[in-house]
């Protein structure tokens, strides 16, 4: 059975590129392949044009989805241990080493052993790991993994400083919000395939039908809205009304139509989520 079959998709340099898929769909296959840990039966991967080898491979961090992490090794050491894997010599090591232990408020645990740490603090600890040597692409298999919403945010701090100074990110996740915040572009893969890819704006541009919300939402507007081709409600729970109509609807022609008969205060469109369109394009694929 193959895992991964015909995916294909390119990564501008120092861009944000958000894979996406259920679970079992080949993220962390496409991902092992691009860092050198699984080579490919047919097909090619290459950076910077280049096909990727072992010189290269040193130049990326890698952070796996399951824990890879030195349990008896205390926390200061295990960052620096893998800073000399990819090649740092002092003082490099010891000052990368303690900005990441900054950067991720390590320092109540860099004397401790990993074994000892919580689940959060073991994933910072190997967030740590896989980019203490500033690599040029960093691939990030469920970073958010075990994180509280305050480490979560830290973590999405990090990643926009990383990208900031042109570091080339590959993040799974499946917290959709998370990665529509930080990606430029995504690909939805499922059963080993390319489903859908593009930037977000792209991505909804083929979206067949938009969402409007209109406040308040008496007799008057809904007779309005019944009368537009291929609106239906949808529920809602807050007093306004929510409508679903076609992409190509003309909403001034709407709006003016709803003043006309009451005073709307809220008319609004609203764009599909990444979290919308992801469960649409596994369904479509299902």
């Amino acid at each position: 059975m193959r895992a991964v079959r015909d995916v294909s998709f390119s990564i501008e340099a120092g861009s944000t590129f958000g894979l996406l898929g259920p679970n079992g769909a080949g993220k962390t296959t496409t991902m092992r392949m691009i860092v050198g840990i699984y080579m490919p039966d047919g097909g090619s991967i290459a950076w910077k044009s280049a096909p990727i080898d072992g010189r290269i491979r040193r130049r990326f961090g890698y952070l796996p989805e399951e824990r890879g992490l030195y349990g008896r090794m205390k926390v200061r050491e295990q960052i620096a241990f893998f800073g000399r894997l990819h090649g740092l010599v002092e003082p490099d090591v010891t000052t990368r080493t303690q900005r990441w232990i900054d950067n991720l408020e390590l320092n109540e645990y860099v004397d401790r052993p990993c074994a000892e740490l919580s689940k959060g603090n073991q994933q910072k600890v190997q967030i740590a790991c896989a980019a203490v040597h500033n690599p040029e692409l960093l691939v990030l298999d469920e970073p958010f993994t075990g994180l509280d919403p305050v480490n979560a945010d830290m973590l999405l701090a990090t990643l926009r400083g990383l990208k900031q100074n042109d570091t080339t990110l590959v993040l799974s996740s499946h917290q959709m919000w998370q990665l529509e915040q930080l990606c430029d572009r995504f690909c939805i893969i499922t059963n080993g395939e390319n489903r859908a890819s593009g930037t977000l704006a792209q991505l909804r541009a083929v979206w067949t039908t938009r969402v409007i919300r209109i406040e308040p939402g008496g007799e008057a507007v809904r007779r309005v809205l019944q009368s537009v081709a291929g609106a239906h409600p949808l529920a809602s729970d807050d007093g306004a009304l929510l409508y679903e109509v076609p992409a190509n609807t003309e909403l001034p022609s709407i709006l003016r139509d709803l003043v006309a008969v009451e005073s709307v205060t809220r008319f609004e469109a609203i764009e599909p989520s990444l979290h919308d369109i992801y469960v649409r394009t596994i369904e479509g694929a299902a």
